[in-house]
């Protein structure tokens, strides 16, 4: 890892002995050793049980935190100096890891230690960890640690690495490969082995297509590859970069010259990537109001699990906001001695302090974007306590929380995000007083047209639309008003760009389906929040897709229930720097607009997907050596409902360390601009539902043409390098 000269790795090496912390109880002594292979930790769980050990990896790290820095320390830590503690969050939905160490220096040399690790495994190519794959493999593979590898030993590997070989095959290329010959592979030996196995003969092919008699590509030649790949603007420069930046061999180097090794380094980096590295960062106009973006938006971010029974947690705004969501929900009920808190009303879910969420608030909203955040709340507070509320917003958050128009006036449109860069908003009920006038929620006389469930009375701010609001909450409801919006109110409604609209989702669903210009339109000029059902006792989600047809900003989801949905929304928010927030096609941004979701018009584009092969494809059962994969790849269209589709690749048998299909898939699309292309591959089943083994989600205007590899993810959004997708794309506008 470029690393074993550092002390901290070094000790970390060594392995330390912890105290993992889970309650003021529950606290047992736990050995943490990091790998030789650099990329994952080791831990004993029971010291009577020496056989119990386990590993994480590095690359499911999400953060490292010292100090008394996560709910679960600050709640049972106080026994330990923040010094001496510190926690592991990952990407995954394991649980955090707390951490007490025995000296403050031992727990700084695992933070620094866990960053210098991080650091390097982001910088290392895909080629890199590749090779740290295979060989953390054999590794384990050799049974008997004696650096050498028997047949019986390779054909285990091979059975680690998802793919089952024929036996004839396998002794003859272990037999090819043992030169030696005393049935033993060693050193160059094995080298030989792994350089067959990891042959690509699909890169191999395309490569001397280019490169002619010499097998060398020139850069004239990886120019002209580049071209056919629909980079027509490349120039002679930028392949003489690409040379120089992932060609191995300094002589080839110097002559600007490519050999197989660097074609493949190329092809297997973010620049030969399905991701254009243009949309990574922020790309898109930032200066247009709030209303013209999709905003990354959670629903009950409190929870952790199930809205009925699952624990509450600061710890889920934290990872919504490391997932680079901008709009975040609070449920704010009255608590004991005059403490505000946030919970699932009326349900058995835990309750947090609301000042502990806004405290979260201040310390990590703009950990990852530097864009507005929304606090969406639903009160059911008594006038005291809003107070409370009120008091909490403007001491702790400070100069973050807008507490006025920008400029003293009213606005006539909503500010720009970039106007509001490092502000939170508050989304709420506004009390409007009118002179000889009761005080009156601002909104009520929809709420009053519109009975449709008590659930959306709760989501627009209150739990009951006659609640008084207190002056000091109201006021801090500067440009996100709660109100309804109704099917009638449509086609002749006058802009109020401060008003929020709230929908659950099937009343969302019916404006798109049956009034879905109107809905377009009135989404040019003001926010639409959107949320699920509360039938959805498990916390499932809908399909947000249907949402960003018509135009609503704020489609709200569960981020703590994995599926295809939060694919979908990752995808969304993929690019653009993944700060929250991406700028709507342009015909749902005019409030002339013609278009209709449910009639765009004829296809104008058509993608053609070649599926050519994956690599290194996960094992699904690592407790059965023998169960190997059987993958298929499915691509979804969604869209439109035009447009809305999914084709599949036939499965191929065991085999998920390098399997072919060479297959095309075509799709033709009528509002391209709006749709988001999922790569998905399963484990084919004949009795039962194929299991998922990975996927990648992304905007279809964001996909690269030509041959591009496809980085795929786990169910909860984790990377699974290596494993990869290999496929040629082809876009071809009418």
């Amino acid at each position: 890892m470029d690393l074993n000269e550092d002390e901290d790795v070094l000790a970390m090496l060594k392995g330390s002995q912890f105290c993992k912390i889970r309650s003021l109880k529950w606290r047992k002594a736990r050995f943490y050793r990091l790998q030789e292979d650099g990329l994952t930790v080791w831990f004993q769980r029971r010291f009577r049980h020496p056989k119990s050990h386990h590993v994480f990896f590095l690359q499911h790290i999400e953060a490292v935190r010292q100090g008394h820095e996560s709910e679960g320390l600050r709640r049972y830590g106080s026994a330990f100096p923040a010094g001496r503690c510190l926690t592991i969050t990952f990407k995954d939905r394991r649980k955090n890891l707390d951490l007490a160490a025995a000296t403050e220096e031992e727990a700084q040399r695992w933070v620094r230690g866990l960053a210098k690790l991080r650091a390097r495994l982001d910088a290392m190519s895909q080629r890199e960890k590749l090779d740290h794959w295979i060989h953390g493999y054999l590794h384990q593979a050799d049974s008997d640690h004696d650096s050498k590898m028997s047949f019986k030993e390779i054909k285990h590997l091979l059975q680690m690495v998802n793919v089952t070989m024929d036996d004839m095959y396998a002794q003859q290329l272990f037999e090819e490969c043992d030169s030696s010959k005393n049935e033993r592979l060693e050193d160059a030996e094995i080298e030989e082995f792994l350089r067959r196995l990891l042959k690509r003969p699909e890169l191999e092919e395309i490569f001397y297509r280019y490169s002619g008699e010499d097998r060398v590509l020139s850069a004239a030649e990886l120019l002209e590859f580049l071209r056919d790949q629909g980079e027509e603007e490349a120039t002679m420069a930028q392949a003489q970069h690409l040379i120089h930046t992932y060609e191995l061999n300094e002589k080839a180097k110097q002559h600007d010259l490519m050999m197989l090794d660097g074609f493949m380094m190329y092809l297997l980096s973010p620049e030969g990537a399905v991701l254009d590295p243009a949309h990574k960062d922020v790309y898109q106009d930032m200066n247009q109001p709030l209303s013209h973006y999709f905003i990354s938006s959670s629903h009950n971010t409190y929870l952790t699990q199930s809205q009925i029974g699952g624990a509450s947690s600061t710890e889920a705004y934290i990872r919504a906001f490391a997932q680079g969501c901008r709009c975040v929900e609070l449920d704010c009920w009255e608590g004991p001695d005059g403490e505000p808190v946030v919970y699932h009303g009326h349900t058995f879910t835990s309750k947090i302090l609301f000042r502990d969420v806004i405290q979260v608030v201040r310390d990590h909203a703009f950990s990852l974007s530097p864009y507005p955040v929304i606090l969406s709340l639903e009160n059911h507070c008594g006038l005291q306590q809003q107070s409370t509320m009120a008091h909490y917003l403007r001491t702790i958050l400070g100069n973050m929380l807008v507490t006025e128009t920008l400029d003293g006036k009213i606005p006539k449109e909503l500010p720009s995000p970039e106007q509001l860069k490092g502000k939170v908003l508050i989304k709420g009920k506004k009390q409007i007083v009118h002179q000889k006038e009761e005080p009156r929620l601002f909104g009520d006389k929809e709420e009053e047209q519109d009975k449709e469930s008590e659930e959306e009375e709760r989501e627009a701010g209150s739990g009951d639309c006659r609640k008084q609001i207190s002056s000091g909450l109201s006021d801090l409801v500067i440009y996100c008003r709660a109100s309804h919006l109704n099917a009638p109110n449509l086609p002749g409604i006058q802009a109020q760009p401060c008003q929020v609209t709230s929908l659950n989702e099937r009343k969302a669903r019916k404006f798109v389906k049956e009034a879905g210009n109107n809905f377009i339109r009135c989404n040019t000029y003001q926010l639409c929040r959107v949320y699920p059902l509360g039938l959805r006792m498990t916390s499932a989600n809908y399909n947000p897709q249907e949402m960003w047809n018509g135009g609503c900003q704020l489609v709200a989801l569960n981020f703590q229930t994995p599926g295809y949905e939060m694919d979908l929304n990752n995808g969304r928010f993929l690019v653009n720097g993944k700060c929250g927030y991406v700028l709507k096609p342009d015909f749902l941004r005019h409030g002339d607009t013609t278009f209709d979701p449910e009639h765009p018009g004829p296809p104008q584009t058509t993608l053609i997907i070649k599926v050519l092969t994956a690599q290194q494809l996960p094992k699904l059962n690592r407790e059965k050596p023998t169960s190997i994969v059987d993958p298929l790849v499915r691509v979804e269209i969604y869209g439109v409902p035009r447009d809305c589709a999914q084709k599949e690749t036939d499965y191929v048998l065991n085999n998920g360390f390098n399997p072919y299909w060479g297959q095309t898939l075509k799709f033709t699309l009528g509002a391209p601009e709006l749709a988001l292309v999922r790569f998905v591959v399963e484990d084919y089943d004949a009795t039962s539902f194929n299991d998922f083994v990975g996927q990648f989600t992304l905007p279809l205007y964001s996909l690269k043409q030509g041959y591009r590899h496809i980085h795929l993810f786990s169910k909860d959004g984790a990377s699974l390098s290596p494993a990869t997708l290999f496929v040629h794309i082809q876009i071809k506008n009418q």
